[in-house]
């Protein structure tokens, strides 16, 4: 059986930045959503990977199966001058790598951001993901995300318009 491990990261040890540097340059190549289509250079993605850890209200979850970076979850918390949406957080970069999936990884990270999310009194979780992602959608319809609109023109990918549905979650 393999060992799954979810945590979260406050600092990143040079293996472990490497090895999420991998994870995400694999997990692009393979047509996850978060925001590039091509893999960037790995200084780039490097320097994207420090700077979430420098942000106060991003909150990063690793997830590793038998001991190896396999995907991460972001939980990013309002900052403390958005008093009007000071109840909610958004998700972001939820991935895991092929060769990690059908563990449940996915969903342990999911899980532990939902868990961040309380324990920082919010009651409301967003997220949004590309209506090509099938398992992903299927994850979060099952574990009581509410789809609350689809925007038609989401992102861009190999030069083709594709759409992109939103979701909500009460965690009270």
């Amino acid at each position: 059986m393999p060992d799954l491990t979810v945590a979260l990261s406050e600092k990143l040890g040079r293996g472990d930045l490497v090895d999420l540097c991998d994870a995400t340059e694999e997990a692009i190549r393979d047509g996850i959503g978060f925001g590039w289509v091509r893999p960037p250079s790995h200084q780039r993605l490097e320097a994207y990977w420090k700077g979430v850890l420098i942000v106060p209200e991003r909150d990063l979850f690793i997830g590793r199966l038998d001991g190896t970076v396999g995907g991460s979850i972001q939980l990013l918390k309002p900052p403390p001058n958005f008093e009007a949406g000071i109840f909610s957080a958004s998700i972001d970069t939820h991935f895991v790598v092929p060769w990690a999936r059908g563990h449940g990884l996915a969903k342990m990270l999911l899980e532990a951001a939902e868990q961040g999310a309380k324990e920082a009194e919010l009651s409301v979780i967003r997220l949004d993901v590309r209506a090509t992602q099938a398992r992903a959608i299927a994850l979060y319809e099952g574990c009581g995300y509410q789809r609350w609109g689809t925007l038609n023109k989401y992102h861009i990918v190999n030069g083709e318009l594709v759409a992109g549905y939103f979701y909500v979650k009460d965690l009270i």
